[in-house]
């Protein structure tokens, strides 16, 4: 089966490859303000299934994968910062907290238009940060695509103290989560993909990355 990923974001691209996929991706163009939601939980769901609807119709047939992620404290959802200064204003405000990350995750089949959508939540505790490692994390420009004004993988890893939950929902696909859906579809990622891990392993490499799940 064909796998699209509804998003240009690299670190999700990479999260899939890394487990033996190599989806085509086609970023989808959404009006983000405009899609309803009563919590961060919902709102990301809505903004999720939106993406992968919008790549359907672009599309035959394939399984589309939708992503949308968010950041939550308190009460507040932190985007991606517009400056470098609400960077640092966003980073003062996370350290020595915890906050929410929530990714609203949705699959849909381009042929027959099933659909099916969640949203997971991983709690992630900052260490109180001074402002002069605010300050150099910001030079580095890694917070400044990244809503939340951080990146768990990188850099941003020197930051956290410690998380609850699911880990590759804060790089954005809790990669668990995407495998308990695509089920929905008859489509078991651990079984399809595990013997290519394994004769990859063999032959020295780290997986196939040219794999698509079904084929």
């Amino acid at each position: 089966m064909k796998i699209i990923l509804a998003s240009a974001s690299p670190r999700r691209l990479s999260l899939l490859r890394d487990i033996g996929l190599n989806p085509q991706v086609i970023a989808a163009h959404i009006d983000e303000n405009s899609i309803p939601g009563n919590s961060p939980e919902e709102k990301a769901r809505h903004c999720a299934l939106a993406k992968a609807l919008a790549v359907a119709d672009q599309v035959e047939e394939g399984l589309i994968i939708g992503a949308d992620t968010v950041v939550v404290l308190g009460d507040e959802v932190l985007g991606k910062p517009a400056s470098k200064e609400e960077a640092k204003e966003m980073l003062a405000c996370l350290s020595g907290r915890t906050h929410r990350v929530i990714t609203g995750l949705a699959v849909v089949d381009a042929g027959s238009g099933c659909r099916v959508s969640g949203h997971e939540t991983t709690e992630v505790t900052f260490r109180r940060l001074t402002p002069d490692e605010i300050a150099c994390y910001v030079a580095s420009g890694e917070p400044m695509d990244k809503a939340g004004a951080y990146g768990i993988q990188a850099l941003g890893s020197l930051l956290v103290k410690g998380i609850r939950g699911c880990y590759f929902n804060v790089v954005g696909l809790p990669l668990a989560r995407l495998a308990k859906m695509c089920k929905e579809f008859d489509l078991d990622l651990l079984i399809e993909l595990a013997p290519y891990a394994s004769h990859a392993q063999e032959l020295g490499g780290h997986g196939n990355a040219g794999r698509e799940a079904g084929r």
